[in-house]
């Protein structure tokens, strides 16, 4: 898809259109840099924790809109890959928080490092005024999606990068 026909002023239905897209196209390359040993759901729950040290289970389960059961087993199997410890609060012995092992966060950066080797042979093949424009829309996307999400969450000291 191309977006020389959007030279007007694009709408947002237009623009949305050609991200999903863009995003489906990512998904496809970032599919060449394997996620494993952890599944998509677990990736998930190593992103959550990367930003939010020392949550418990309830509000990882809510982040996840999943059930604290179905979130137990999930930290289970992450716990057992080494990712994720587990750690009882001080403050109420009853409740456990999670936090991102320096394992996770090694696998974490793997896998960044691995996705933008596949972003930037895309890239490379772009004229570089082009990637100028991505790199200033991309940057106003994002200022605006964390904006939303903190809005939603009710979190505005927290920044997702």
């Amino acid at each position: 898809m191309t977006v020389t026909a959007f030279r007007h002023r694009p709408e947002p239905d237009e623009v949305a259109r050609v991200t999903a897209t863009a995003a489906e196209l990512l998904e496809v390359l970032w599919g060449r840099a394997s996620t494993a040993p952890a599944s998509a759901s677990q990736l998930r729950v190593l992103l959550i924790l990367e930003h939010h040290q020392d949550i418990n289970l309830r509000t990882l389960a809510d982040s996840l809109a999943s059930t604290p059961p179905s979130t137990s087993r999930l930290c289970d199997r992450l716990q057992a890959a080494g990712f994720v410890e587990r750690v009882v609060s001080p403050a109420d012995r009853r409740e456990v928080r999670l936090h991102l092992s320096g394992r996770g966060r090694t696998f974490l950066a793997d896998l960044r490092a691995r996705r933008e080797r596949e972003l930037e042979a895309v890239l490379a093949g772009m004229p570089a005024a082009k990637r100028v424009a991505l790199l200033e829309g991309l940057e106003a996307f994002c200022d605006a999606a964390a904006t939303r999400i903190h809005e939603d969450t009710g979190d505005p000291g927290s920044r997702i990068a």
